[in-house]
């Protein structure tokens, strides 16, 4: 994925990733399928093999094919005519042979379809999505992540979307002491771009918050809703014109990280002070199979400062940002630098692919050899007149 709005100064160009290894035999691609020979390294296999056999019978034609063209010249010369001679010349063009070459290019093509193959091949039509969850608390003015740690996850997030498959559409949740979907999940790399380059800080950190609003965001069918979690599912009261809002659809928990189609990256450097607690959020995305990637941004010790030389107190909560990629089958790491935090969106964008799916490709391959076939035949009459 290209991030056209994204540049590297001098000090950037330095970031290395230090932690390459993060992620690199643990995050599973999203979109990897679930079916065994999906899951294997074979791109394309045959339902019946069996009918390959009959191409070594293919392989025939093209020496009958040179016997026959001999013995036709032979019995043409032994008249006298001009135009038989001509004829037998005529043989020789290039004209001669390449409705014969289409025609058993066709059939090659029929007996391989015959055969059903069956092809990993991407689905256009499949969204395969992944959510951007950044905090814009006060405490991203700090600057032990130079050159603060706000602009380094800027930085980070647009490079990590120049690396992203373009397939891949992608959403930004921003949080602080409230959350909100920045930019909803989309192709458009460049509106991305404008709104994490348009972040705006505020007090408060709602880590639980900004899941719900992921989860809200990739599953609105299933009407989640934020206020009911942050305020209780029972108001005191409501004004008679309120209708009653219909009870959510049924829904069924599945196996954490089961849910191959979308995922979520949250990246925060404190701790919940406000909002839905974390953990209960964290279970809902596990109940629903979406795999939560961890980045704990800055100071464990909690000692940092301002650009203004202010001393502040925000300690990292580990421990329950860990518990979040361990309940829903995500990772964790901690990026205490620039270049770390770098390396770690570098290699979520390296590991993520396209939803594919195992497509039967008979028909398909059918249809293009029933069109060379039926190219060499017109061929065959505009040049000679007769179908040979």
């Amino acid at each position: 994925m290209q991030s056209d709005g994204c540049e590297i100064d001098p000090w950037q160009a330095r970031w290395l990733p230090y932690c390459g290894e993060f992620l690199r035999a643990r995050m599973p691609a999203l979109g990897s399928g679930k079916s065994s020979r999906t899951e294997s390294r074979t791109t394309m296999f045959f339902l019946w093999p069996e009918y390959l056999w009959f191409l070594l019978a293919l392989a025939l034609l093209p020496a009958v094919y040179v016997w026959l063209l001999k013995r036709r010249r032979r019995a043409a010369l032994n008249y006298s005519s001009v135009g038989m001679v001509r004829e037998a010349a005529a043989g020789r063009q290039w004209r001669r042979h390449l409705p014969p070459a289409l025609l058993l290019l066709a059939c090659s093509g029929l007996l391989i379809a015959a055969a059903r193959p069956v092809a990993r091949v991407p689905l256009p039509w499949a969204r395969s999505s992944i959510m951007l969850a950044m905090d814009v608390s006060l405490s991203m003015r700090v600057t032990d992540v130079k050159p603060n740690r706000m602009v380094a996850a800027q930085e980070a997030a647009k490079l990590f979307l120049r690396d992203l498959p373009k397939e891949i559409e992608v959403g930004l949740v921003t949080f602080a002491g409230s959350s909100q979907v920045a930019q909803r999940a989309t192709l458009d790399r460049a509106s991305v771009v404008a709104a994490i380059d348009g972040f705006q800080m505020q007090m408060g950190t709602a880590v639980g918050n900004a899941i719900v609003l992921c989860l809200v965001a990739l599953f609105p069918e299933q009407g989640i809703e934020l206020g009911d979690m942050n305020f209780g599912s029972k108001p005191q009261g409501r004004s008679l014109d309120d209708k009653a809002k219909p009870p959510p659809p049924a829904f069924t928990p599945v196996a954490p990280g089961s849910y191959n189609s979308a995922a979520i990256i949250l990246l925060s450097d404190g701790r919940r002070t406000t909002g839905v607690d974390t953990l209960a959020a964290a279970k809902m995305a596990a109940d629903r199979g979406i795999r939560i990637y961890v980045v704990g941004l800055g100071t464990v010790e909690g000692d940092a400062s301002t650009p203004d030389g202010t001393a502040i107190y925000m300690r990292l909560d580990e421990p329950t940002l860990r518990e979040v990629a361990r309940m829903t089958g995500g990772e964790y790491h901690h990026a205490g630098t620039a270049e770390k935090l770098r390396s770690v969106y570098e290699n979520l964008g390296s590991r993520v692919q396209v939803l594919t799916r195992e497509t039967e490709l008979a028909g398909v391959l059918a249809l293009i050899s029933a069109l060379v076939a039926l190219a060499a035949a017109t061929l065959s009459l505009l040049w000679f007149g007769r179908i040979a």
